[in-house]
């Protein structure tokens, strides 16, 4: 549904979202009109007291003021239930609704001033009872008051003005003219104005340079270029991300294809090369989850931890590792101990610094597995997440690499930072002095998983035998031919629907269109949608039947055309789209497309219920290949999926099952 259009501006909410707040607002208004007709019937001749005469005419008003605000809100409420979200036309009189609604706050203000005023007079001798009821009308009132103050803020969109502007004055405009390309500069550079000054207040708590103001302001770009084809309210992508949910788990309730279900390899390798791998990859993913220090080890550990490190805490900062960065009791090195195991003399160098494309990580011997292992750190900072959205794609050249190519810009430049570290300041030519023998072992996790294998790419050429393990790192890292060239070194494991794997601009354009696609054709009011997606979330059932918008009745008997979908997409939507001169629907992506690195472990559910708080899980693994990750999956463990802990879990009962199946 298109924003909103009152007062002139566009609005963050949509003419179909106020069935639920009304619905709640009307049942308060209600319970709270029942109540002082109650008191007004039962005290009715006793207003002899003193102030009893004033008392006597606020509650009379008050009582006509919530009828007629109950009268407003039904009405706003059953007309706000018309139509869908793709036919807004029987909800078109919902504007004057809205207006009547806003006006009764007028004197339902005064009237709260008045009660307050009444309440405070020492003169006032009446009941107690009466008094206690007024004084919990006048706060409710102010209640309802700041909370629709509230409501109007965060609704409150920037740039409605200057889209309603630009549309009325320019609805057979000619983009080519010089005063409409002005025009269109403006609010291109507004809207991004706008996103930055978001991201500046979301960051307000870390001290900001150069490099954060270049973040900012490529990030606000990113931000404005994706949001600026749509013209989608949040409730609207909240009914479609459920819709897709349900859609998707109805597919996959289908039977599939054989070569959907295919365990090898691509490159045909052996099963035991595969528990090879995995064998490895739990043994490193303990560096990786190891790498984010004490926070993961409580998250973990959340009765024992502090106990645990509560030795170390107390003890002398060891002297024979090489550690950079804030430290404050030892915390931090004390839980890296913990998880991996090792001792004070195994660790070569510890960096807990922490800038915008300079994230911790450790080296340390692996004397278990013979390897020096370089542990990158993931996303635990407003730095890192700063890093992450820096998403722009910069060219990668290295020496006697034919395959250079595309990577993800943010990315690179931590990778860079870590690569500077290790060969200038000689750390990797300390560890190797202490141990030649060893091979050299990268791995990370999320965001630790890209600058590893950046970094596993850089260092390649210097150290033959390198390997890498990425976990859980992100889609949008590498072009094809670098994801190809990783191949042979790089082992990337993604458990179930993990989003951050997904993740990439092609596949965030791809789930906007599935998203406009899904609203536009489905004929159920959008609080339907809603409460039904909450229903299916949480108690599970059926899967919706997904009926469109047509089904059982004709073009003729809507009373307004659709929104088609390139309507909700672009030009001819009151939304950025209209300022922008955006490609078709099935035009090339805007951005290139960038692939996970190396090899893929998949590693999937075999059995469990479908609910979050199922505990009897089973996992199994398989080689994947890129284009299983070409589309990001709506799931409530889209996020769980991608946690260091649950990868570990996951990695750890496969062991588990390896080991028995050998012992057996």
């Amino acid at each position: 549904m298109p924003g909103l259009v009152v007062f002139g501006r566009r609005w963050a909410i949509g003419s179909d979202d106020f069935v639920l707040p009304g619905a709640f607002e009307l049942f308060v208004r209600l319970l709270w009109w029942i109540g002082i007709l109650a008191l007004y019937t039962v005290h009715k001749g006793r207003f002899n007291c003193p102030g009893g005469g004033l008392l006597h005419s606020y509650l009379l008003v008050l009582l006509i003021l919530l009828a007629s605000i109950i009268c407003a809100l039904s009405a706003l409420v059953y007309v706000s239930m018309q139509g869908t979200i793709s036919n807004p036309g029987p909800r078109k009189s919902l504007p004057k609704l809205l207006y009547t609604r806003l006006l009764l706050y007028l004197p339902e203000f005064i009237w709260a001033v008045v009660g307050a005023v009444w309440v405070s007079d020492s003169s006032v001798r009446c009941e107690k009872t009466v008094i206690n009821v007024v004084i919990g009308t006048v706060i409710a009132s102010w209640i309802i008051i700041v909370f629709t103050i509230i409501g109007v803020v965060i609704v409150f969109d920037p740039l409605g003005g200057k889209k309603t502007f630009y549309l009325a004055s320019n609805v057979n405009r000619n983009l080519e003219s010089s005063q409409s390309g002005q025009l269109l500069y403006n609010v291109k550079s507004t809207a991004t104005r706008v996103w930055e000054k978001r991201i500046r207040l979301l960051c307000c708590c870390i001290v900001q340079d150069d490099d954060h103001r270049v973040a900012f302001t490529s990030i606000a770009e990113l931000f404005r270029t994706y949001f600026s084809d749509t013209d989608l309210v949040p409730s609207d992508i909240a009914a479609g991300l459920t819709l897709l949910h349900q859609e998707q788990d109805k597919m996959e309730s289908c039977p599939k294809e054989p070569e959907e279900v295919q365990c090898h390899s691509p490159s045909s390798l052996v099963t035991d090369d595969l528990d090879v791998e995995l064998e490895n990859a739990t043994h490193y993913m303990l560096f990786a989850a190891a790498a984010y220090g004490w926070p993961y080890y409580i998250y973990t550990n959340p009765f024992t931890a502090l106990c645990k490190l509560s030795g170390d805490c107390c003890g002398n900062r060891p002297t024979d590792s090489d550690i950079t960065g804030s430290d404050r009791h030892n915390i931090h090195f004390g839980s890296i101990l913990k998880i991996t195991g090792l001792q004070y003399r195994d660790f070569i160098h510890i960096s807990f610094h922490n800038k915008i494309y300079e994230i911790p990580f450790f080296v340390a011997l692996d004397h278990k597995k013979e390897a020096i292992v370089v542990a990158v750190r993931g996303t635990l900072s407003f730095e890192d997440i700063l890093t992450d959205l820096s998403a722009d794609c910069e060219d990668l050249t290295l020496e006697d690499v034919l395959e250079n190519g595309f990577v993800h810009k943010g990315i690179t430049q931590a990778a860079n930072y870590i690569y500077r570290k290790l060969i200038n300041d000689g750390i990797l030519n300390q560890a190797f002095t202490i141990a030649p023998e060893y091979k050299l072992v990268i791995a990370g996790h999320s965001l630790g998983g890209g600058t590893a294998s950046i970094l596993a790419i850089m260092l390649r050429n210097s150290f033959p035998t390198l390997r890498c393990y990425a976990f859980s790192p992100p889609g949008g890292l590498l072009s094809k031919s670098l994801a190809d060239y990783t191949k042979h070194f790089i082992v990337s494991v993604i458990v179930g629907k993990d989003l951050v794997a997904r993740l990439s601009m092609p596949n965030m354009e791809d789930l906007k269109r599935r998203i406009v696609r899904i609203v536009a054709n489905c004929n159920r009011p959008k609080y339907q949608i809603l409460l039904r997606g909450c229903w299916y979330e949480v108690f599970g059932g059926d899967p919706d039947n997904f009926p469109t918008e047509l089904d059982g009745r004709s073009q003729d008997a809507l009373t307004q055309p659709l929104l088609a979908e390139e309507s909700l997409m672009v030009h001819r939507s009151p939304s950025y789209s209209a300022l922008e001169d955006e490609p078709h629907l099935n035009s090339p992506p805007q951005y290139p497309r960038l692939y996970l690195p190396g090899k893929i472990i998949h590693i999937v559910e075999e059995s469990s219920s479908r609910r979050l708080c199922s505990s009897d899980i089973k996992y199994t693994a398989r080689w994947s290949n890129e284009t299983v990750f070409s589309s990001i999956l709506i799931s409530p463990k889209m996020i769980t999926d991608h946690m260091p802990d649950v990868v570990l879990k996951a990695l750890n009962s496969l062991s588990q099952e390896h080991g028995a199946c050998i012992s057996c």
